[in-house]
């Protein structure tokens, strides 16, 4: 078995969580970096991150980080790091594709003795049962004799530049005893916050993924009360305010459950469940709810505008953010767009406007033309759908003033206080 001091490391993937990790490991020892993306590569060895989740400075630190679009470049590592993403598919049912396309990646140029460990987020069982198999089958080495193989899960908050890598707790896991021995070593050498050493790979698997099931049930219930409150007519933040006075009241916010992690996990757990024979139900009750948050906003606007005796076909609407998050430019899943479409759909003309996110991915993916101005007394309505700090800065008097005098301005994510605005989720 390799020793820690001779480790080096091939991360697949460099997405917000790969590149994070590369950038901190390759400060102590040889990491390459590896992706497909060309475009995305190319960026990386000018020292400029899109993600904006590793600065060119901490990028410049990394002296033993290399980047590369080529399997061959990876063949003097000797551990190897996926993190590539996990998405669902039309069906809310899980897509391995990226993960085994990185499994078959690395059956291609893992050796004997190598390590690899998964960071992306799946059902229990998957590493061991899907991926393992796929190096197995094209490497020709033996599981647990000639290679080993460990599970870490990410734990990234894009846009949080608080709570970052070194700073949180890291689960790991190994196949072995003597595996999870070394696996826990590598990454404790780089986790400031420490490691916690999980019993099995499932078991760290099953608590990744419940991390962000139980996040996703508690904005739940927290959306369904602020559809209660909107029809009895109190503000959900005041009320919220109210029960959080209480030491153990769990202080979520109502909003829009979107991006690659806490709107996708529950699936992958839920579609485990029901293939060994159970039919989960708060968890998938909590999604529905969830994943309608989007076309509700949309509605109780419409029925603003109607009552303000605005004429609803073709009236024009701005809707301000489209990232799944905040001072965040990752618009993966991102749940602005169902307030969109519905929109749309009662033959509202939507702007969209989004200073963070990408104007080529937004269109690319989502057929969105972000406006670059914003147009002064212009809109009907204005829906303020991700609270970007630079919202806040703007002032409520600036984003009224693109407004017509008669008009509604929407704050879905409590940007600004009770009262300075016409409607709060």
């Amino acid at each position: 078995m390799i020793k820690l001091d001779d480790i080096k490391i091939a991360v697949i993937g460099l997405g917000y969580v790969g590149l994070p990790l590369a950038a901190e490991f390759g400060k102590y020892r040889p990491v390459i970096g590896y992706d497909i993306n060309e475009a995305r590569v190319n960026e990386l060895r000018h020292g400029t991150d899109s993600t904006r989740e590793v600065d060119s400075n901490d990028l410049l630190s990394a002296k033993q980080l290399s980047f590369t679009t080529s399997l061959e470049d990876l063949t003097d590592a000797n551990f190897y790091i996926v993190t590539v993403p996990t998405p669902i598919d039309d069906s809310n049912a899980p897509d391995l594709k990226p993960l085994e396309s990185a499994s078959t990646s690395v059956g291609q140029v893992i050796k004997p003795g190598d390590f690899v460990v998964y960071e992306s987020t799946v059902y229990p069982g998957a590493t061991e049962e899907v991926c393992i198999p796929i190096i197995e089958k094209i490497s020709g080495l033996n599981f647990n004799k000639d290679f080993f193989a460990g599970y870490s899960p990410e734990r990234i908050n894009p846009g949080d530049k608080v709570n970052t890598l070194t700073k949180i707790t890291k689960i790991t896991s190994g196949s072995t005893p003597e595996a999870a021995d070394l696996i826990d070593s590598l990454y404790a050498s780089i986790i400031k916050a420490g490691t916690y050493r999980a019993s099995s790979i499932k078991v760290a698997e099953a608590a990744k993924v419940i991390e962000n099931t139980q996040r996703d049930l508690n904005i739940a219930i927290v959306n369904e009360f602020a559809k209660i409150f909107n029809i009895i007519g109190i503000d959900t933040q005041a009320v919220l305010d109210a029960a959080g006075s209480k030491w153990n009241f769990l202080k979520f916010k109502p909003g829009l459950v979107g991006g690659h992690c806490i709107s996708v996990d529950p699936y992958y757990l839920t579609h485990k469940a029901q293939e060994v024979g159970y039919r989960p139900e708060v968890i998938l009750a909590g999604r529905r709810i969830n994943d309608g948050m989007g076309q509700y906003v949309a509605t109780q606007m419409v029925k603003k505008l109607a009552r303000k005796k605005i004429h609803i076909d073709e009236a024009k609407v701005l809707v301000m953010g489209f990232t799944f998050k905040g001072d965040c430019p990752d618009t993966r899943n991102t749940k602005v767009i169902e307030i969109i479409k519905e929109l749309q759909s009662f033959n509202i003309n939507v702007d969209v406007y989004d200073d963070w996110a990408s104007k080529q991915e937004v269109k690319e993916h989502y057929g969105i033309e972000l406006i670059d101005e914003l147009k002064a007394g212009y809109y009907d309505g204005i829906i303020i759908a991700v609270d970007h700090s630079g919202y806040k800065e703007l002032g409520i008097d600036y984003i009224r003033s693109l407004a017509k005098e008669n008009h509604v301005i929407y704050d879905v994510k409590y940007v600004f206080a009770e009262g300075e605005t016409d409607l709060r989720l």
